[in-house]
């Protein structure tokens, strides 16, 4: 195994957790470049021997064999050229966005660095503490041949599994895990002030939610999505619905309602591959309809 010596260009929550992991595992981190020194001291007094820190204007000091750019997206561009003007050296170079291809670092691959893109799927609340949030995630590479080679490998280091899409549908990609992801945390705060209505604490209703939202989860790691509904719509219970409905419009909001009607619809296509009669279908879909907001 080659351990290789790294720069990380922006030490927000995944780039500070992404120094932290890899030290671990044995790279030399030898820069964090930041615009927020406060905050990348944090991370470098962690790591051992400590990295050097540099401003965003100081990219010609990297050395690295390896640089990982964990900037925000809209900055990965420029970076790239900046590095391009900059660097000595021809370095694998990464970034970890997931909306955008390994091609936004086309300007370094014209210098002649092999580039990819890595992107973790996983969740990172903050640095110190998602450190560890690597192992067994996912970790989408895609772009030049050696780059991902390079990236397949630090996954396996990291402890994580690769895989990789064409370029053309990382935009996709990116939607489907934000769906995944920050709609499921948007989806949850819906049910929890939906509960938190029948005259509980809101931080009460998160905690007696969370045990069914992990059970399904955990249904969804041996099932089929269509095999791990359960509920109203899993049967189509056409009474259950109409009372959900009335309760609803009574006491939230026409946005939670709209949550609902469409989350419905959804939930009888799955309803649908379980072979659930089409008489019920039809029968709460017109429901479902029926209740629609009429958007102008």
């Amino acid at each position: 195994m080659s351990i290789f010596d790294v720069t990380i260009i922006g030490v927000g929550r995944l780039g500070g957790a992404l120094a932290l992991a890899l030290s671990k595992k044995g790279y030399l981190i030898r820069e964090l470049v930041t615009r927020n020194g406060e905050k990348a001291e944090k991370i470098a007094k962690l790591i051992t021997p400590k990295p050097i820190i540099l401003s965003d204007n100081e990219l010609e000091k990297i050395t690295s064999s390896v640089i990982f750019i964990a900037t925000q997206d809209s900055e990965i561009a420029d970076v790239s050229e900046d590095l391009a003007n900059k660097l000595e050296n021809l370095p694998f170079v990464f970034h970890t966005s997931g909306s955008r291809s390994s091609k936004i670092l086309r300007r370094l691959s014209n210098e002649g660095c092999e580039v990819a893109s890595f992107h973790p799927l996983v969740s990172f609340s903050d640095s110190i503490n998602s450190a560890d949030n690597f192992k067994d995630a996912y970790i989408c590479v895609e772009g030049d041949s050696e780059a991902v080679l390079i990236a397949q490998q630090i996954v396996s280091d990291l402890g994580g599994k690769h895989f990789s899409i064409e370029p053309k549908y990382k935009t996709l990609y990116h939607a489907s895990a934000v769906t995944a992801c920050g709609h499921l945390v948007a989806l949850l705060s819906v049910a929890i002030e939906m509960l938190a209505k029948c005259g509980l604490e809101k931080q009460q209703a998160q905690e007696i939610l969370l045990p069914l939202v992990k059970s399904t989860i955990n249904n969804l790691s041996t099932q089929t999505p269509a095999d791990s509904l359960t509920g109203t719509f899993a049967r189509a219970v056409v009474q259950t619905l109409q009372e959900h409905l009335k309760t609803l419009r009574e006491t939230v909001s026409d946005e939670m309602l709209d949550v609902y009607l469409l989350l419905g619809s959804q939930s009888l296509e799955l309803a649908r591959q379980n072979g659930v009669s089409e008489d019920a279908i039809r029968a709460m879909k017109e429901i479902l309809s029926e209740n629609e907001r009429v958007c102008v």
